[in-house]
C-alpha cells in the first residue's frame, strides 16, 4: 500500500513538472529573442520543447530521491540549525546533480543548434552554473512539498495508531468481561448442582422413586445448561424454561411445602436477559425464605415491561430478609455474583434491591434495560408461563 501511494505521489509531481515545463516552454518561444544568442536564429516550439522539457522532467525523476531525504533528515525542535544545513547541502548537490544531467540531455537532443558546435566540456564550462539558482529554488519546492506530504502522513500514522490502540483496549476490556462473566456463570452452576446433588443423596434414603424423578430432571436442567452455556444472554422465555427445570427439582424435593407461581407478561417474554440471571435469586428465596422453617412457603415471579425497563420481582413468604439476611446482597455465592454479573452487562444501568415483601417474607426487585431478543421458539404462547 505505501509503495503504491509512492508511485501515485511520483506521477502526481511528475505532472505538475510536465505542466510547468509546458508553461515554460510557451512563455519562452514567446519571448525568445534572448535565445538567439545561443540558436542561429530563434528557435522553434519543437525546439523549445526539446530545450525546456527535459528540464523538468529530470527534476520529476529526482523527486523520489528528495522525498526519500525529507524522510531521514526530518526537521526537529532540537536540531533543527543542522537539519537546515544539511538540506541546504543536500539541495546543492541535487541541483549540479540536474544540472549536469540537463546540459548532457540538451546537447545530444540538440547540440546541431548551437552556434558554433560546441563539445560536451564546452557546453559544461559555460552553461554549468547557468540558471543555478532557479535549479536550487525548484528544488526548495519540491523540498517543500515533500515535507508538507511528510507531515501529513505521519499524523496519519499517528492517528491510526491511536485508533489501532483503542479498538485493542475496547476489545481487551470486552474480553476480559466476558472472562469474568464466565468465571462467575461457573461458580454459579457448581453451587447448585452440589446443592441439588446433596438434595438427591438425602432423598434416595427416604423414597427412591422420588430421587429417580429428581435425577431425570436434573438431567433435563443439565442439558439446557449445556445449550445456553456459550450464550451471555437469552430471551426471558428462555431463561423462565430454564427456570422452570430447575423448579421441578426444587418441588420434588419440598414436596407439598412448595408452591410456586410465575406471572409474566406476554410482552415481556422476548425481552434480553443474562443467561442464569433468575435461577440463583429463587435458590436464594427457597434456601433462606422457605427451606428454614417447617411450614409451607410460596414464591411468587412476576415480570413486566414499563417503558424501556424490564421489571422481574421474586417474592417468597418465607423468614424476611431482616431475619435472614444481615447484610443480603453481600451474603452468598448467588447474590454477588448476580450483582457483579449485572454490573458487567449494565455498568450502572440496573436495579438489584431486596426488600421486605409487603405479606412478610422478603422481595427481590431486579430492573434492567430493555433490549429485545430473537425468539428461538417462534410464537410466544402466552399462557405458557402461568403456574400454580
Amino acid at each position: 500500500m505505501k509503495l503504491k501511494a509512492r508511485w501515485i505521489r511520483w506521477l502526481l509531481v511528475s505532472a505538475v513538472m510536465l505542466v510547468i515545463g509546458l508553461s515554460y516552454t510557451l512563455n519562452y518561444y514567446l519571448f525568445a529573442d534572448h535565445y538567439v544568442a545561443i540558436f542561429k536564429k530563434q528557435p522553434s516550439l519543437n525546439e523549445m520543447i526539446k530545450w525546456e522539457l527535459p528540464y523538468w522532467i529530470i527534476w520529476a525523476a529526482l523527486s523520489p530521491a528528495v522525498f526519500s531525504l525529507t524522510r531521514r533528515v526530518r526537521v526537529n525542535g532540537d536540531h533543527w540549525g543542522s537539519t537546515v544545513q544539511a538540506h541546504m547541502l543536500l539541495g546543492l548537490f541535487i541541483t549540479f546533480v540536474h544540472r549536469g544531467l540537463y546540459l548532457l540531455v540538451g546537447w545530444l537532443l540538440h547540440v546541431a543548434a548551437y552556434q558554433p558546435l560546441p563539445t560536451i566540456s564546452d557546453l559544461f564550462n559555460f552553461l554549468f552554473f547557468f540558471n543555478l539558482p532557479t535549479g536550487f529554488l525548484t528544488y526548495a519546492t519540491i523540498l517543500l512539498i515533500a515535507l508538507a506530504v511528510d507531515y501529513y502522513d505521519r499524523y496519519r500514522e499517528e492517528e491510526l495508531k491511536t485508533t489501532r490502540i483503542a479498538a485493542e483496549l475496547a476489545n481487551a476490556r470486552l474480553q476480559t468481561a466476558e472472562a469474568q462473566l464466565r468465571a462467575l456463570k461457573m461458580q454459579l452452576q457448581p453451587h447448585f448442582l452440589f446443592n441439588t446433588l446433596n438434595s438427591i443423596s438425602a432423598l434416595i434414603a427416604e423414597d427412591v422413586e422420588a430421587a429417580d424423578v429428581m435425577i431425570a430432571r436434573l438431567g433435563d436442567f443439565l442439558r439446557l445448561t449445556l445449550e445456553n452455556s456459550g450464550e451471555e444472554r437469552i430471551s426471558l422465555e428462555r431463561e423462565l424454561e430454564f427456570l422452570k427445570r430447575y423448579l421441578d427439582i426444587e418441588l420434588i424435593r419440598f414436596n407439598d411445602r412448595l408452591s410456586v407461581t410465575m406471572d409474566v407478561e406476554p410482552e415481556s417474554l422476548g425481552a434480553s436477559v443474562p443467561n442464569l440471571i433468575l435461577q440463583p435469586i429463587v435458590e436464594n428465596a427457597i434456601r433462606h425464605g422457605i427451606g428454614s422453617r417447617p411450614e409451607p412457603g410460596h414464591i411468587d415471579i412476576h415480570a413486566d415491561r414499563t417503558g424501556d425497563i424490564l421489571r422481574l420481582k421474586i417474592a417468597d413468604d418465607g423468614v424476611g430478609a431482616s431475619e435472614s439476611f444481615g447484610r443480603p446482597l453481600k451474603e452468598g455465592v448467588g447474590f454477588s455474583n448476580t450483582r457483579a454479573r449485572l454490573a458487567q452487562h449494565y455498568g450502572d444501568s440496573y436495579r438489584f434491591e431486596l426488600s421486605g415483601a409487603p405479606g412478610g417474607g422478603s422481595l427481590v426487585t431486579l430492573e434492567i434495560p430493555f433490549e429485545r431478543s430473537v425468539l428461538e421458539d417462534g410464537n410466544t404462547d402466552k399462557n405458557a408461563h402461568r403456574r400454580r
